[in-house]
């Protein structure tokens, strides 16, 4: 079992930066990708951002890449969205996600959330004009 909790959301404005930090507790949380998904009011959860087990690989979603920044500190059992020049599209409830099945590593570039076991609870993120 891997419990996860966020936090880091706020209001902002357009152009501002906020890090969104997800705390994991569990076995073996470095075996785990870790990954950021978001859901706007009306909207499908999406993919935001993945990270590989050791952090050598990171993945995007088209609309954050030069954006947003995912990144672990395995010795915290943390993982962190970086968020710059956030726009109002990007208001949404934040969610963090892990997952250590094999179909999880070959298909993290591919954003699935059925592909992670773990969410946490979310937390929101408003990005003013």
């Amino acid at each position: 079992q891997v419990q996860l909790v966020e936090s880091g959301g706020g209001l902002v404005q357009a152009g501002g930066s906020l890090r969104l930090s997800c705390a994991a507790s569990g076995r073996t949380f470095s075996s785990y990708v870790m990954g950021w998904f978001r859901q706007a009011p009306g909207k499908e959860r999406e993919f935001v951002a993945a990270i590989s087990w050791s952090g050598g690989r990171t993945y995007y979603t088209d609309s954050v890449k030069g954006r947003f920044t995912i990144s672990r500190d395995n010795a915290k059992n943390t993982v962190y969205l970086q968020m710059n020049s956030l726009k109002p599209e990007d208001t949404a409830v934040y969610y963090c996600a892990a997952g250590n099945r094999p179909s999880t590593v070959i298909l993290i570039a591919r954003g699935f959330a059925r592909e992670y076991d773990y969410w946490g609870q979310g937390t929101q993120v408003t990005v003013s004009s």
